[in-house]
């Protein structure tokens, strides 16, 4: 549910009267709007932002691990509307079990090696990717590095086993 605050917010107001089940909240801080999206509905609210409020391009897409809080991790997706001369912040919560979430990829191209590099660095998955695979690091690198719970030497390797 859109809170009342950011109801003057012309892409909130129509994104609520469009996907009103699809938000799970939202706030505004100094001009910057910001919705939480039910992950179930990201790829739905994108499109709808793209072809019906004119965000064509995305910026960015991000993740946050917020151990040991759950959900833990949070997607976020910077989107920017040039004709409109504005930017929303979409946010998706996603629990360390579930971790997956639908890739937009359909929606915007660009959001390819964004989610590979979330993937390789978090470890939270992308469904129908079309390609979704490790982007900085090795195959067979152990862990996602920017998880924090991840040693901060990294894994120990035995020299043992060679």
């Amino acid at each position: 549910m859109l809170p009342e605050s950011l109801s003057e917010f012309p892409v909130a107001a129509a994104l609520n009267q469009n996907h009103s089940s699809a938000i799970t909240g939202g706030h505004a801080e100094r001009g910057e709007l910001t919705i939480l999206i039910d992950p179930a509905a990201i790829v739905d609210v994108c499109r709808f932002l793209k072809n019906e409020q004119q965000f064509i391009r995305l910026s960015s897409i991000t993740a946050v691990d917020w151990y040991p809080a759950d959900p833990r991790f949070e997607v976020v997706y910077h989107l920017h509307s040039l004709s409109r001369k504005l930017r929303v912040r979409l946010k998706c919560a996603i629990s360390e079990t579930q971790g997956e979430l639908d890739s937009v990829i359909s929606v915007w191209r660009a959001a390819d090696w964004y989610e590979r590099e979330i993937f390789d660095l978090f470890g939270i998955r992308f469904r129908n990717h079309p390609n979704l695979k490790r982007l900085l690091l090795p195959e067979d690198w152990e862990g996602y590095p920017l998880r924090k719970d991840y040693p901060i030497h990294g894994y120990k390797y035995s020299y043992k086993d060679e």
